[in-house]
């Protein structure tokens, strides 16, 4: 008599034969590979750090950071005001808050203190009244410290700054501990990239790389590979 097919296939044949015992079994093979696709290895989640910056226009400020080696990612928002709700472009000057940078960096391919370096040949240190063309409280300058490491590096970096002698008058940038930060609009994030014509000629009409250039020399835009 001969042999049933059924008997003939393997065991792990007949096992997945079966939908429900199938279903069961592959996703017990496919889920340490689903884990692993998904969760980022611990030792990149420690060296992720936060910075947090306010140059003037954060589309220039954005494009600036996102060609920085160590820099993961950089967010457009609003930060330093009074207002805690409904913030946006329309109502962030009145309230008191800033136009800032928030940027995810890889600590252990960049310090915060380069970063610092870098976010001051950016910029016109100087100006206390906004950046370039773009003038009030909402275009200053200041560097936002997440936890009291940053607010003693930050601090002496400036010290050091100004100790230099590079500046031809007092650097104006506000350091200050770090206030809730709100993104802003999702058609000002990379806009540099999303309007390559129109950024180009507000950054150009503003003068804000004429200006970095008359203060900072050749150390202008240092750090910024672009």
């Amino acid at each position: 008599m001969p042999i049933a097919r059924s008997r003939r296939l393997p065991l792990v044949t007949q096992f997945l034969a079966t939908p429900l015992l199938a279903l069961a079994f592959w996703a017990l093979c496919l889920a340490p590979i689903s884990l692993a696709m998904t969760t980022p290895p611990a030792n990149a989640q420690q060296t992720l750090k936060t910075a947090i910056f306010a140059g003037g226009c954060f589309w220039c400020v954005e494009s600036d950071f996102d060609h920085v080696p160590g820099v993961v990612e950089t967010i457009s928002g609003y930060s330093g005001g009074s207002s805690t709700e409904n913030v946006t472009y329309k109502n962030h000057s009145a309230a008191g808050h800033r136009e800032v940078v928030k940027i995810s960096y890889d600590s252990s391919k960049i310090s915060y203190n380069s970063l610092l370096d870098i976010f001051w040949r950016s910029i016109d240190p100087t100006d206390k009244d906004g950046q370039f063309c773009d003038r009030g409280h909402s275009y200053t300058t200041a560097i936002y410290t997440l936890n009291e490491e940053q607010e003693q590096i930050a601090k002496a970096s400036k010290a050091a700054l100004e100790a230099s002698g590079k500046l031809s008058a007092p650097i104006a940038t506000e350091i200050a501990p770090a206030e809730p930060f709100f993104a802003a609009e999702d058609y000002h994030q990379n806009y540099y990239a999303k309007n390559p014509v129109r950024y180009t000629y507000y950054r150009f009409a503003c003068g804000r790389d004429a200006r970095i250039e008359q203060v900072w020399g050749k150390e202008a835009h240092m750090g910024i590979e672009k």
